[in-house]
């Protein structure tokens, strides 16, 4: 990877942010960025126009509208629509314009809603989806087809790594369109700066979830895409989509998490489980067998990663 030159679309963002400063970790300079102001990737032809000028060998597809439960409920164009020239415009301006290796990120919401467990790579399209986020999740789909058929059609080598959910530094702390670890992190903070006796946590407490620090996924993704060819070459084939799980393999209940993040935050008093609201889906573990199988495995502590998201927003 030394030798090319790299483009992260989407590195303001938390995960983006992370590939980032993984790459500089690693000392490697080459790297081309564009804010929003400076390139709408929704916009076809300044997309052409950017890959045409700049020609990265590597492209890191980061950027996306994402959001949490209610985000992804209500916001339900913007998140198809948006998603979708992101990812298209992107997917088929690196394939115009030569790009050598190209990762697109998704989202363990691809996967149906009643997914056996621990969820394996092979299960994509295999059921229906849960409602709250089906256009997000389509979307995401939409993108792992065309990288897909792209290389099975063009020759091109793109993958698409699926992240269970991330937290960390750069995270979005809005109090309603966030995700569940910023969420809960504002609202115990909030609670604790304003000295109220209860904080109130969506849904009934009881979905599992699987939780994976931002850096740790950063690392995952060079990694992966800076697998030797032949390694890498293994990922892509006509009879499987080139998608690869990225994961901790463990999970907890959301009341297990609420309780563990107002421990971190110093927020002593009552939690409240409003069961009117919705849960989603009930349980979501990824199998990351085939990660592991390719040498890399999660290091960071779910506390002291939890400490360093808090620390980074207040």
């Amino acid at each position: 990877m030394l030798e090319h030159k790299i483009y992260i679309a989407g590195h303001r963002g938390m995960v983006g942010s992370a590939i980032l400063r993984e790459l500089n970790k690693q000392g490697l300079t080459n790297i081309v960025t564009r804010t929003h102001a400076e390139l709408d990737l929704t916009n076809q032809a300044a997309v052409n126009a950017f890959f045409a000028e700049e020609k990265p060998d590597f492209v890191f597809l980061a950027a996306a509208k994402v959001g949490g439960i209610h985000a992804n409920n209500v916001y339900r164009g913007d998140f198809i629509y948006q998603n979708l020239m992101i990812q298209n415009n992107v997917i088929h301006a690196a394939y115009q314009h030569g790009v050598n290796r190209l990762m697109f990120l998704g989202s363990s919401c691809i996967y149906p809603k009643d997914c056996p467990q621990p969820i394996k790579e092979e299960y994509l399209l295999t059921g229906p989806l849960e409602q709250t986020n089906q256009p997000y999740a389509l979307a995401k789909i939409a993108g792992i087809e065309m990288c897909w058929s792209y290389n099975r059609q063009y020759g091109t080598q793109y993958i698409a790594v699926m992240p269970t959910n991330l937290y960390g530094p750069g995270d979005n702390y809005h109090p309603e369109n966030s995700h569940v670890i910023p969420a809960l992190i504002r609202k115990a903070h909030d609670a604790k700066i304003s000295g109220v006796k209860e904080m109130v946590v969506w849904g009934s407490g009881t979905p599992q979830r699987e939780f994976l620090y931002c850096e740790d996924m950063a690392e995952a993704c060079v990694h992966l895409l800076n697998l030797p060819d032949a390694e890498y070459r293994k990922q892509l084939n006509d009879q499987h989509p080139p998608l690869v799980n990225i994961g901790t393999g463990e999970d907890m209940t959301i009341r297990e998490l609420a309780i563990i993040i107002c421990d971190v935050v110093g927020f002593k008093g009552e939690l409240v489980f409003d069961a009117s609201k919705p849960d989603g889906t009930m349980k979501k573990l990824l199998d990351v067998s085939k990660l592991s199988n390719m040498g890399w495995r999660s290091t960071t502590d779910f506390r002291r990663g939890l400490l360093n998201a808090y620390n980074s927003a207040f």
